[in-house]
């Protein structure tokens, strides 16, 4: 069982929803991202997913293009935040997951940069470009590498793609609650309550379901996990504080984890 399954186990086992907590790698510098990750961690969040920025980020919304966007400014490489998932691990144990597109990973060599990536603590991966039909080869080399292969479904994911992508993701599926790209909104959709049961039927004593995309509050986590996921993702509502207190790195680093707190408060007797 790899490590991503055993928390969702352990959770479960605690009546917990995972928190999973999205971290810009580099924003607004590798040396702060260690920081921000240690407040993440002790905020309570149950997963890091740390993000490589990329100049062309088709998923991602304005706040985590800004994000991105700091981050190259900064000199950010991806060796950089192979190296704070290395430290993160190190430090806190916690699952570690790195969210890259696929451009990243093919100019490094897929086995190459999946190695390095195991090597440095890594978890598992989310690549939002990779298509579920062509994702053989590449979880060949993710199960050599013993990395979970994350896939994600969408509002318009059909039947009949739903069980390919739940029969070809490990560790968990990442459900994108909404139409669009990544970013916090002040209400769930109408529909994410009846997409979240709709995927459980496809995902149900298979593997865990996490939804992500537009969840920013405690109610929201605890809307989704009370719907029948397994897990919450939230990343804009974190980068949004990196971005209004980056000027201010001790204040930055003691909303964030104020934040995450009041995040996995809302997960606890949800699972």
């Amino acid at each position: 069982m790899s490590l991503i399954a055993d928390k969702f186990s352990q959770l479960a086992r605690r009546e917990e929803g995972a928190l999973i907590a999205y971290v810009m790698g580099g924003d607004p510098t590798p040396e702060d991202t260690y920081s921000i990750v240690d407040a993440v961690a002790k905020g309570g969040a149950d997963i890091v997913e740390l993000g490589i920025p990329f100049s062309d980020p088709i998923a991602d919304g304005t706040s985590i293009q800004a994000a991105g966007v700091r981050a190259l400014s900064a000199g950010t490489r991806p060796g950089d935040v192979l190296e704070i998932a290395k430290k993160a691990k190190e430090k806190h144990g916690l699952p570690i997951i790195i969210m890259s597109y696929f451009n990243i990973l093919f100019s490094q060599g897929v086995d190459n940069f999946m190695r390095h990536s195991r090597e440095s603590g890594v978890d598992g991966m989310i690549v939002p470009d990779l298509p579920v039909d062509e994702v053989g080869p590449y979880s060949v080399t993710a199960r050599k590498n013993a990395l979970d292969t994350i896939l994600l479904a969408a509002p318009t994911t059909t039947p009949n793609r739903m069980k390919l992508l739940a029969s070809h993701s490990s560790g968990f599926l990442y459900l994108v609650s909404l139409m669009g790209v990544t970013g916090a909104r002040e209400s769930l959709q109408a529909g994410a309550v009846s997409l979240v049961k709709y995927a459980k039927k496809y995902t149900r004593g298979k593997i865990p379901l996490a939804v992500g995309f537009g969840i920013s509050k405690p109610e929201q986590v605890k809307a989704v996990l009370e719907a029948g996921a397994e897990g919450a993702i939230v990343g804009s509502g974190i980068v949004n504080q990196v971005q209004s207190y980056k000027d201010d790195t001790e204040r930055m680093l003691a909303e964030i984890e104020r934040y995450v707190s009041s995040l996995k408060s809302a997960s606890k007797g949800s699972g």
